[in-house]
């Protein structure tokens, strides 16, 4: 009778420690988040004037956009892109913690001219990337595309 009421301790103890482990073991669910396109966006050459890409842009416009940018997204289609806009005009430097694909930082002045490019920005790095002269606002877009297009500093941007 010992040996049962020992066993049947022991049973109950594990089990009392599984359901436990159930119930501190939380999933984490994360909503995905998705490109909301909030206007259009043209790169243009400026030796002549013609149109390199026409892009779809998200605004990153308000602290909490501008803080989280691209972060925690998977992807965004070539198409795509995000635009920084800032209230003045200064040296910016940007970083790629928490974005999970590669990016081209286009910085960009308040004339809407490019003034430097940050290519291929490597996923989740925390390496700063800065502008070389002041910029009111930063254009993000798939790394690679700034090459596939020949943008380059002192092309155009209008949206």
């Amino acid at each position: 009778m010992k040996k049962i009421m020992i066993a049947a301790a022991c049973v109950g103890l594990f089990l009392s420690t599984q359901s436990c482990k159930e119930k501190t073991e939380e999933k984490v669910l994360t909503k995905e988040v998705k490109f909301k396109k909030e206007g259009s966006l043209m790169l243009k050459k400026a030796a002549n004037d013609s149109v390199i890409a026409n892009l779809d842009i998200e605004f990153a416009d308000d602290e909490y956009e501008t803080q989280t940018g691209l972060m925690y997204r998977t992807s965004m289609a070539n198409k795509q892109a995000m635009l920084f806009v800032f209230d003045d005009e200064l040296t910016r430097s940007f970083y790629m913690k928490n974005t999970e694909f590669p990016l081209d930082i286009i910085y960009i002045s308040g004339d809407k001219k490019v003034v430097n490019i940050q290519k291929n920005a490597k996923p989740m790095d925390p390496t700063s990337l800065p502008s070389i002269a002041p910029a009111k606002y930063v254009l993000e877009v798939n790394g690679g595309l700034s090459d596939t297009w020949g943008l380059e500093a002192g092309d155009t941007v209008d949206w």
